[in-house]
């Protein structure tokens, strides 16, 4: 428990802080009130937190396109189907998601969903 004193009651955490108690939130497997407990924060403004941080711009990535990859319409079969992902995410741990040019919208729309 901390007990403040002196005219100041509130608490105030850094940028940095604020930014490792997030993503600690957000690891696989965390709850969020046992986050909370560990470094001694409400668990409303942890929630507070990661609905800030997910509606900042600070938590998109730029697109980036490899050079040395062929773009999906050069690389479509004549039925339709394209040979190489249309959309690739590479996530943490070195991780990749590939969905195709031709994955219906609403599963293209679920994954994405998921992995928010």
């Amino acid at each position: 428990m901390t007990v403040i004193s002196g005219p100041e009651r509130r608490r105030r955490w850094s940028a940095a802080e604020r930014e490792e108690i997030v993503l600690a939130s957000f690891a696989p497997g965390a709850v969020v009130a046992e986050v909370a407990r560990q470094f001694d924060v409400s668990t409303s403004l942890i929630y507070q937190w990661r609905r800030n941080a997910q509606q900042s711009e600070t938590m998109f990535v730029p697109a980036v396109v490899a050079a040395d990859e062929v773009p999906v319409a050069a690389a479509a079969s004549g039925d339709g189907r394209a040979d190489s992902p249309a959309i690739r995410l590479e996530l943490a741990g070195g991780r990749t998601v590939n969905i195709a040019a031709t994955a219906p919208a609403r599963l293209v729309l679920a994954v994405l969903r998921a992995l928010r």
